[in-house]
């Protein structure tokens, strides 16, 4: 008694003219033969043949269906104790789900050799696939952003809403070339923008080809290229340690913080220069990193790559309403649970450990201001310092010296003139506004400190 088997031909990317003899000879003269769909140039003569059209409509998924079909060949194989023809769509061995599957199950399985829709791309385009570095892609594989390299062949393009998913995961105008019923009398190959995908009438002899991707990770490679490249040719960046670089980063940031300052003011349409202005310093900051972690690497402590995965390992374990199945209510529900995680993540006893205490002083108190919140000071005996300030800026305005301000910030004008207002006055008499409020932001860590002391002491005698 024979092994039972199924003999997977296919019927390659076009019409009979693509189908090998053998392949053709297997479909037309074994005793047990299944098509897996008639929706096929090559398929036109083959009524006989049974397929399995009629179960697309009744699965509730494609993987559902291909599982079905998979079973059922697996089943005539062992009732007829023989060879089962299985034909497929193209080569048995590219994007075919249900052979796969075949392999899975107990019984033996046979691939024909076919042609396949990547030989007549690379042949229609004129491209050799090794030498290209051709990687071929599943439209329905993933959702997520394609990455390059390129060029791309991507299969399963079927439809409109495939297309739509597929320029969704590229940039809108990434040029991308469409290759429809390629080897058939009304071929059709033009390139349009991603965007623009949507609009062509896709079927089942539809594929497309990316030929460059330019994606994050490819720009990053190269800018840690050029990192390392300094470091072996530049005598100043030869010289630098992470101590020499940090007034770098300090400056870098700050100037990143202009540009968008800027932006932020042109909105809703800011101008073509202050766009690139931001690209421009938020290049320059993002390379103080590449900087420090080449550093890291040369020392073996640290590189790109681990201070990359340990952020991303962090945020998520920030946004368990995100990656898991804690429910939050808004966005200052978000804020508290934040630090409470962070305090738990760092062992941390207090919400000041960690405060960058050298912030210039309106920022740390800020900063001090939202942790007190989250420790449950009082928002009302925070505002008793507002209803101080307006005291004192009434005081300053009924002088004569004292001058109307103008505010130039993007923030409430009031608030602006205010702080101007105290600015000026303090200069005038002397006093160091700076110092000022860092005492007072040491105030405001000396409340959150005793609540947190009364805390940790009403739960101890709890």
């Amino acid at each position: 008694m024979s092994e039972a088997t199924v003999r997977v031909v296919g019927l390659g990317p076009g019409d009979r003219d693509l189908v090998t003899a053998s392949a053709w000879r297997l479909i037309t003269e074994s005793p047990v033969v299944r098509l897996r769909t008639r929706r096929h140039p090559a398929a036109a003569t083959l009524d006989a043949i049974a397929s399995y059209d009629d179960w697309y409509d009744a699965a509730g998924s494609f993987e559902e269906l291909y599982a079905t079909i998979a079973d059922d060949l697996v089943r005539l194989a062992t009732e007829a104790a023989g060879e089962v023809v299985y034909v497929v769509p193209g080569s048995p061995v590219v994007a075919e789900r249900t052979v796969e599957l075949l392999y899975e199950r107990p019984i033996r399985v046979v691939c024909e050799p076919a042609i396949s829709v990547i030989d007549l791309a690379c042949s229609a385009l004129g491209r050799d696939p090794m030498m290209a570095g051709l990687r071929i892609v599943d439209a329905l594989g993933s959702v997520e952003p394609l990455r390059g390299p390129g060029p791309l062949l991507v299969l399963q393009t079927y439809s409109a809403l495939v297309l739509a998913s597929v320029a969704d995961r590229l940039a809108p105008h990434t040029p991308v070339t469409v290759l429809h019923h390629l080897g058939l009398r009304d071929e059709v190959i033009e390139t349009r923008l991603a965007r623009e995908l949507t609009g062509f009438a896709a079927d089942h002899l539809t594929s497309l080809w990316v030929e460059d991707l330019r994606t994050a990770g490819a720009a990053v490679d190269d800018l840690v290229t050029l990192t390392r490249t300094l470091r072996a040719s530049c005598p100043w960046d030869q010289e630098q340690t992470h101590a020499s670089l940090t007034r770098h980063l300090l400056e870098e940031a700050y100037e990143a913080l202009d540009a968008l300052e800027n932006l932020v003011r042109g909105e809703p349409e800011p101008s073509p220069a202050a766009i690139a202005h931001v690209q421009e310093e938020l290049g320059d900051l993002l390379f103080q990193i590449f900087f420090h972690a080449e550093l890291g690497e040369e020392l073996d402590r640290f590189n790109l790559a681990t201070i990359a995965d340990a952020v991303r390992v962090k945020l998520i374990g920030r946004h368990p309403h995100v990656f898991a199945d804690v429910h939050v209510q808004d966005a200052d529900d978000v804020a508290a649970r934040w630090e409470v995680l962070k305090q738990a993540e760092k062992g941390r006893s207090s919400v000041l450990d960690g405060v960058a205490w050298q912030l210039p002083a309106l920022a740390l108190y800020t900063k001090l201001l939202r942790k007190a919140t989250s420790v449950g000071v009082s928002r009302d005996d925070l505002a008793a310092s507002l209803a101080e300030a307006a005291r004192v800026l009434a005081v300053v305005t009924a002088t004569p010296a004292s001058s109307d301000a103008t505010s130039t910030s993007d923030v409430d004008p009031a608030w602006g003139d205010a702080i101007e207002a105290l600015a000026r006055a303090a200069y005038g008499a002397g006093v160091d506004l700076e110092g000022v409020l860092r005492d007072r932001a040491r105030r405001v860590a000396d409340a959150i400190r005793s609540r947190e002391t009364s805390s940790e002491t009403r739960g101890a005698t709890n």
